[in-house]
């Protein structure tokens, strides 16, 4: 079943704890472009096992993060504690918070997901306080496309279309994710529609340590991007 994150949490949980894409690459990155955060208010929108929320935390911010999977939920209370306020709910639907709340909205690699950004995307402004700053990480259109061609398939990079992979995790298990791929165009008109300005696009190099910890891997990340980055303005 594609993207039952509760029946996979604990694996999943795991290897974004420690592997190369998330820990060394994706996450430092995102934490980068946030730069200082003490004393501003910030959403975690599909804040997974909690990895991002509790490093914004540790900066100084007031988190508020939620997600679609109880399953991961229950993990990142674990590591935020009871307090934490953390709340299921779907990266598709209106959210559950007032207008203007927030100083900042991250996403890391959530978007993705969502076959229609523009919902969510209006949703986000909504809850951002005026010139507050929408941070968001997505597979990169190009790596997607290539990787397709790699495995011997003819995408059509300029459409937006579903795609089913397998990963399997450090611990053998299985798992089936289903995102939507689109173009880099679809992603700045879709942020421009919804009243975004970019004030950012990123294509970050890996954390340099990761290169002794996964040599082969680093020079991948280092040589060609996975990931794409925005920061934009409410």
């Amino acid at each position: 079943m594609a993207n039952d994150y509760d029946s996979f949490a604990k694996a999943y949980a795991d290897d974004n704890e420690t592997g190369v894409n998330n820990a060394y690459y994706e996450r430092p990155a995102m934490l980068a472009l946030a730069g200082d955060v003490a004393g501003r208010r910030i959403l975690d929108a599909g804040c997974g096992a909690g990895p991002l929320f509790a490093a914004l935390r540790e900066r100084g911010a007031t988190v508020s993060g939620f997600d679609k999977s109880a399953g991961m939920l229950e993990l990142a209370r674990r590591r935020l504690g009871d307090d934490a306020d953390l709340r299921v709910a779907d990266l598709a639907d209106p959210l559950p918070y007032e207008d203007d709340s927030f100083d900042d909205v991250v996403a890391s690699l959530s978007m993705h997901y969502l076959r229609d950004w523009g919902p969510t995307l209006a949703e986000i402004r909504r809850v951002l306080k005026p010139g507050g700053r929408f941070l968001m990480s997505t597979n990169h259109p190009t790596a997607e496309y290539c990787i397709a061609r790699m495995n011997g398939q003819r995408p059509d990079y300029f459409a937006t279309y579903e795609n089913t992979g397998e990963w399997t995790t450090a611990t053998g298990q299985t798992i089936v994710l289903t995102n939507w791929n689109r173009p880099l165009h679809a992603m700045t008109d879709a942020f421009t529609a919804a009243g975004f300005r970019i004030s950012v696009i990123s294509e970050p190099q890996p954390a340099p340590e990761a290169r002794e910890l996964f040599p082969d891997a680093y020079h991948l990340l280092a040589t060609a991007p996975s990931f794409l980055f925005f920061v934009l303005a409410a």
